[in-house]
């Protein structure tokens, strides 16, 4: 069976890739599996070109068909912010729960403001010198005006479904790996490695 590398140092993330593609005529293998720890920079400035790059790189490395994703999550009210900068937002060295913090005080800042949000995630699927795919999903949402759940990574916890009032964090596995941004982008992806179209979601 061929090898796909899901290029993630976050093993949260890997965990519910192998969810998400399941089924695939692949077998799923980490960075960590290969002992790959060279780090790609992400200075792109769209989801596409972070996602390009460390899809291009480690496919390169590992000569292996590599599949990267770079996801984010957009504060109208904060113009869109923080976006592809999710990962980074307040600088090097916070914690997930710090980094939701800063942005439940800095959308705090301004008083009566919408709380629209959207999570979204862009997979680049890369062969070893040759052409790169992408996929997009995306899932709207509201901020919570504080964290609620313990399912999940990242900003889950305060991105509310409202037609669901729960939390990213709060939903069971099954249910967030159908609604989810990367959920929906993974089916794309999924159609490409399998050949079939995507279900409609």
């Amino acid at each position: 069976m061929p090898r796909l590398l899901i290029a993630t140092g976050n093993q949260g993330k890997f965990a519910e890739f192998q969810e998400l593609l399941a089924g695939i005529p692949y077998e799923l293998v980490s960075l960590s599996d290969l002992g790959i720890t060279q780090t790609v920079e992400e200075t792109g400035i769209t989801y596409e070109e972070n996602a390009r790059l460390k899809a291009g790189a480690y496919a390169r490395a590992s000569g292996l068909l590599t599949l990267a994703d770079d996801s984010g999550i957009e504060v109208e009210t904060l113009g869109n912010q923080p976006g592809v900068y999710s990962a980074r937002y307040g600088g090097a060295g916070l914690t997930d729960m710090q980094r939701v913090e800063l942005l439940l005080k800095n959308l705090a800042a301004v008083p009566g403001a919408p709380r629209a949000a959207r999570f979204v995630c862009v997979i680049a699927l890369a062969e070893p010198g040759g052409e790169t795919r992408y996929v997009r999903g995306e899932c709207p949402g509201v901020v919570a005006s504080a964290p609620r759940g313990e399912n999940g990574f990242g900003y889950d916890p305060i991105f509310l479904l409202p037609d669901l009032d729960k939390t990213m964090a709060e939903l069971p596995t099954v249910q967030k790996n159908v609604l989810s941004h990367r959920a929906r982008a993974a089916q794309k992806a999924k159609a490409l490695l399998t050949g079939t179209p995507p279900e409609q979601k």
